[in-house]
Order: C-alpha cells, then structure tokens, then sequence
C-alpha cells in the first residue's frame, strides 16, 4: 500500500531566541495535538514515523523545511507500509522536548530533533522509549553525555570529517608534524580539537594555530607571519579548519608545496553548479572529503532521488544540499528500524553507513568520499587522477 503523508502540529507556547545549549525551561507544556485524519482500511500493517523539526523557528525554518523536503523525497521512492506525521515546534529546549514527547506517544519510530539543544534536552528528559534518529550530536560543551540506548545519531559530524582526514592523512604517509589552522568560530573550533586527538592519538607531532579574523576574513598580517615561521619550520601537513573563502586566503599566501587537507566545509558548491562555478586555482590539490550527493553525479543512490528544488534566480546552497541528502538517508534509516532490521549498511546519499540499533545501545558510522581540488574545482579523488 501507499503511505501516506500526515501532517502533525504540536500546539504550545514558543519561546524566542536561537538554538542554544543553555537557557531556563519556561515554556508550558503541550495543550493540544492536532492530527490530519489517516485512511488506515486496510490488513496490511502499517508504521507510523515522525518527523520532528523546528519549522515554527525563525531561525531554523529554512534548514528544516530543506531536510523535510530530502524526507519527502525518499518517502515518494518508498512509501509501502509507512505513515509519516511531521511534527512542528520551535527552537526553545522545552518546546522541542514537548513535541518529542508527544509524537513518542503517537508514533513508532521519531526522526529527530535537528538541533543541538533539541536533541540534548530530550537525551536529559529520560523520555526516549522509542527508537529516536537524532539528525545531530548533542552538546558536549560540558562533557560526554550518554546516549539513550534507543537513540540512533545520524548528523553530518564535523568532528567525524576531521578524524576520517587525519586517518587519510597518515594512510598517505604524512608521518611529520600536522598544522592545524583555525578561527574563531565554534565549528572549526571542534573540528580542530576533533583532528588533534585523532592525530595525536595515532602517536604523531601536531600544533593548533588560531588565525584571527574579521566578518570571516582572515588577518593578512597573520597569514603573512606564518608564512614567514613555516620557512624555519616546516610541518608535514595543513589540516584547514576552515571554511572555503579562508582556506582559499592560506593557500593564495602559503603557496602549495605543503599538502593541505580539509573538511567538506571546504567545497562551497552544489554539485550541479560545479561547471558553471569561478575557479579556484588558489586550491588545486587540497584534499578534502564530502559527501556523494556533492561530488558524485554517478553514484546509484545519487541518481535515484530528485535534486532540492530551488528558485530559478536563486543560487544553490551547499549547506542546504548536504542538509536535503541527510533527510534522504533519514528516512531510508528510519524505514530499515521501522521494519525492525536493525543491523544494516546502506550506500547512502551522504556516505557508507553502517547501523546498528539494538536495545542495549546503537552504533552508526558514515564513511564519506574523498575529493580533491583540480583545474580550480571540486572532483571526487578517482575523478581527479
């Protein structure tokens, strides 16, 4: 049978403010939940997913109604035996923990939250009794938190990125000192730490540099001093946490003759923008990784899903692209639990992923793609050779 496609408003008082990992629970709880009507006549079992995102959120609208729309997508290519209710709220801790409790109480698997905070109040809130994909990490600012053993997280992790690049790193034989370069900005902040103590703990030499910057230009002052410390002391490897505009800034300045890699943050563009894009000479052979969707027109899971719709004077984000791949393999995970497979691996749109959801905990792993930089653009590694 045919899915069907519901739509779930949790109704409740929405604080204001950005996502952020500490702020008062003053929000009351749900009042009411109001649900479209499911035609459900038939003997075939049907489960029944939600997905919860911060559609009421100024700020993460935008993001949730992209990923929404990869969940969708997926949905349309699979829908036999499933029933997807979307469950809206906004970006206060206690909102989002609200409406995660009540589509647990009406669903079968929840695929949710989206946001940092969201998915910590909930992992504070002892509520998980279901199987939960979280689409991010929770905050560890304040240390490791523990995971409920039916939570699965599935986010495109900065952090993994980094310590899949270090390992690439040493397999190409990098075996020196590693320069990690940074600015301050809380992404690259965790990536930097990510690299390290990947780097360090496969018993190499590294050292972190933070490059002041400006409206997220980098110091060129700065950049020229390093120049001028790299001349005495040479590191075997870059690792630029950084996104594409500062690493472009280092690489015009330092040259290319140390090998430099980086996260996926260092390619700002949508695959399918990728002919008509500037070139960026600045960058050939700076190595990074990145997801199928963004560096793999030929991959089957690629070429089986539609591309983000966008407005025809509108220009391709690739955040957004990334975010709409991740609501493609949310929903293909989400399917697999629900159908009680609960070891599997999946070819994804975001990677290799491996899963593992069992009542005494879970395990997830994504292997990206190696890319590489060549004639100014982004190609995926065998691509370039």
């Amino acid at each position: 049978m045919s899915g069907q496609w519901a739509k779930l408003m949790v109704l409740g008082m929405v604080l204001s403010g950005l996502c952020l990992p500490a702020r008062a629970n003053t929000t009351g709880p749900v009042s009411e939940v109001e649900t479209s009507s499911v035609d459900l006549s038939t003997t075939e079992k049907t489960v029944s997913i939600a997905l919860l995102l911060p559609l009421r959120s100024e700020i993460l609208r935008v993001p949730s109604e992209v990923l929404r729309a990869g969940f969708q997508a997926a949905y349309e290519r699979e829908p036999q035996g499933v029933t997807v209710n979307v469950v809206e709220t906004g970006d206060s801790a206690q909102d989002i923990l609200s409406g995660y409790k009540a589509a647990s109480a009406l669903n079968d698997v929840v695929v949710g939250p989206l946001s940092r905070t969201g998915v910590t109040a909930v992992v504070q809130s002892d509520a998980v009794t279901l199987p939960t994909i979280a689409l991010t990490p929770p905050d560890t600012e304040n240390g490791a938190v523990k995971l409920p053993p039916q939570m699965l997280v599935i986010g495109l992790s900065i952090e993994d990125e980094a310590r899949q690049v270090a390992d690439w790193a040493l397999r190409d034989s990098r075996k020196g000192k590693a320069l990690v370069l940074f600015s301050p900005t809380a992404w690259q902040r965790r990536a930097a730490k990510a690299f390290e103590a990947q780097w360090q703990q496969r018993g190499r030499e590294v050292e972190v540099q933070e490059l002041p910057a400006n409206d997220g230009f980098l110091n060129g002052r700065n950049l020229l001093q390093l120049k001028k410390q790299l001349e005495t002391d040479k590191p075997a490897m870059l690792f630029l946490a950084l996104d594409a505009r500062q690493a472009r800034q280092v690489r015009a300045v330092l040259g290319k003759d140390i090998p430099a890699y980086g996260t996926s943050q260092l390619n700002p563009t949508a695959l399918t923008d990728r002919a008509a894009a500037e070139p960026a000479a600045d960058m050939d052979g700076t190595r990074l990784l990145d997801i199928p969707w963004q560096i793999q027109p030929d991959h089957p899971a690629v070429m089986t899903y539609p591309r983000l719709v966008v407005e025809t004077d509108q220009k391709r984000n690739a955040d957004h692209e990334r975010l709409y791949a991740l609501g493609i393999d949310a929903y293909r995970i989400a399917h697999e639990i629900a159908q009680q497979r609960n070891s599997f691996e999946l070819d994804g749109v975001t990677g290799r992923l491996k899963v593992r959801f069992e009542q005494g905990g879970t395990q997830f792993e994504r292997r990206t793609q190696q890319a590489v930089y060549r004639e100014g653009g982004v190609v995926g590694r065998d691509e370039g050779r």
